[in-house]
């Protein structure tokens, strides 16, 4: 049985500069998970649904995280929020909405959709660390049932 830490992480987000950004603050935050990458929200689906390149599993393997900007071309992460939503072997799968929105409708719209939790990026690149590594201290304990009960499965 794997454990949380030898599990995929799947980031969502339309900016290359926020992607080097957040893969760099993933490892000074010692979180070990692989990250894959998708650069907006019909790859994301194409990567959940296991589509063309993505059909590899070995080389994109499935997630037991998401994490979604929301303002991302073709589909936005809360189109991509509620398609996992509507996808019955998916309704389990954790999802975070990381964005530097932090509109009242777009985080209520969130939770309505189902999101798991909503995290706004901070400005600074030490805050952003600082809240990766408690995100993942919280994401191992019994605190996320849903995640466990995935890295069980």
């Amino acid at each position: 049985m794997k454990t949380f830490n030898q599990h995929t992480l799947l980031l969502a987000d339309d900016n290359q500069d926020d992607l080097c950004i957040m893969k760099t603050a993933f490892v000074q935050a010692g979180v070990p998970n692989e990250l894959q990458t998708v650069l907006d929200g019909e790859q994301a689906i194409a990567y959940l649904k296991g589509d063309g390149e993505y059909s590899d599993r070995q080389r994109y393997p499935f997630p037991i995280v998401v994490f979604l900007d929301l303002n991302m071309p073709k589909k936005g992460g809360l189109e991509v929020l509620a398609w996992i939503r509507e996808q019955p072997a998916l309704k389990t799968l954790t999802v975070l909405i990381l964005t530097a929105s932090n509109r009242r409708t777009d985080v209520g719209r969130a939770y309505e959709l189902g999101a798991n939790s909503y995290l706004i990026k901070p400005g600074r690149f030490q805050e952003l660390v600082e809240l990766l590594k408690a995100w993942h201290r919280l994401s191992q304990s019994a605190a996320f049932p849903m995640i466990q009960q995935a890295v069980e499965v």
